[in-house]
């Protein structure tokens, strides 16, 4: 909520609601209803209230079905204490949140199985083959050396040979020939 005035108008129907509801409604249909969040629009003209409730899900459509008939009541209770020009309407939303923790929960707790299963089978694992493969010996290494270093001898020649001292000094040439640039003026 960007506006602050729609926060605290969501606390306080929340604290009105949950109040009323503790008191008890005479619906024999309500079960164990807690209030877990208020949303109201920037307007003040809508409040959507989150609920969960304990038991089986016949009691949650039960439940549901009271705070729905209730409605009305809630709302003129909500627009008594909240002392505002509009009560805002009120919609009662099942809050899926403690569904979807326990979802969670078991989804982790079965990655966390799954990694001791797998640093178990890590502390007893060995290498296929050699524990590094792209270590050599000593030796062979000052063999590839000296192979590298004639490579790029033969290569220094072969680049000498094809480099003309003549055409260097046809270059200088060219080079004094043009003019030089006028100083710019302002």
């Amino acid at each position: 909520m960007a506006n602050p005035r729609a926060g605290k108008v969501a606390e306080r129907i929340q604290q009105i609601i949950a109040r009323r509801l503790e008191k008890g409604l005479r619906d024999p249909r309500l079960g164990f209803v807690t209030i877990t969040d208020v949303r109201v629009t920037g307007d003040l003209q809508h409040a959507s209230i989150f609920y969960t409730v304990y038991g089986s899900e016949d009691e949650q459509k039960d439940s549901a079905a009271a705070l729905k008939a209730a409605t009305g009541m809630l709302r003129s209770e909500v627009g008594r204490q909240l002392g505002t020009r509009l009560t805002p309407t009120l919609e009662f939303i099942h809050d899926e949140l403690p569904e979807t923790a326990e979802h969670l929960s078991v989804l982790l707790a079965e990655a966390k199985q799954r990694d001791e299963a797998a640093q178990a089978l890590a502390a007893n694992a060995q290498y296929a083959g050699e524990a590094d493969p792209y270590s050599k010996p000593q030796a062979e290494e000052a063999d590839d050396s000296d192979d590298e270093d004639d490579e790029l001898e033969a290569l220094d020649e072969e680049v000498d040979d094809d480099f003309d001292d003549e055409d260097l000094d046809d270059t200088d040439e060219d080079l004094d020939d043009e003019p030089e640039a006028a100083p710019a003026s302002r």
